[in-house]
Order: structure tokens, then sequence, then C-alpha cells
């Protein structure tokens, strides 16, 4: 067991099969990105009176930087998790490719002001 992936229950009870099924699924952003410091699953069974949506699956990613969370909500809870990888792999893609995208954009800047000539020596 992993001990930067936290999984907890909300109004459900935890069974093994939940628990080997939401770390093998985040041990995926492990290998995609090695700055994250903690994952954090909440698994909610979510009562009210319409079934769709009734399985949510939150993310919270810990990451140096602002946090990354997602939420997802299906009639399934396995497939809320796969859902949830996904949004949570995704949005680490995002991230690493705009702080590429800063590091390479290198813009010249203008200045609107009249600077006096060095006087050479």
């Amino acid at each position: 067991m992993n001990d930067k992936i936290i999984i907890s229950g909300v109004h459900l009870d935890l069974t093994e099969a939940l628990k080997n099924a939401v770390e093998e699924k985040m041990e995926k952003l492990f290998r995609h990105e090695n700055k994250i410091i903690r994952v954090r699953v909440d698994l909610e069974h979510a009562h009210n009176s319409s079934h769709e949506n009734e399985f949510v699956a939150k993310g919270h990613i810990d990451i140096n930087g602002s946090p990354i969370v997602v939420s997802v909500g299906t009639e399934d809870l396995y497939k809320s998790i796969d859902e949830l990888s996904i949004k949570l792999d995704r949005q680490l893609r995002r991230r690493s490719r705009l702080a590429r995208v800063k590091r390479k954009d290198i813009h010249e800047i203008d200045l609107n002001a009249d600077l006096p000539k060095a006087a050479s020596i």
C-alpha cells in the first residue's frame, strides 16, 4: 500500500476491492509525475431521489503550487474511479505542458521611454 494515497468513504463502506482499484489507478499518476506529495480520494454515495450521478469520486492532488481538485459522478462507483483517474492524469499533463510553455516562451520587453545612450569609454 502506498502511504501517499489516502482513501476515504462517505456514506459507504470501503472494501478491499475498492481500495485496490483506487490504488491501482492512482499509482499511474505517480509514474507520470514524481513531484506529487499526496493524493486524497473520497468515494461518496449520494443519497438523492434521482439515480443519475449516484456515486461521486473526488480527487485532490497535493503538489508544489496550487493543488488539483477533480470530482466525477456516475451511476457506477468503479466507473467514477476510472473517470477520476483519467481527469486527474489530464490535469497533471496540462499543468506540465503549461510549465514547459512558460519556460520556453521568451519574449522581448518593449519600453516606451527614451533612454540615454551609454557613453563609450
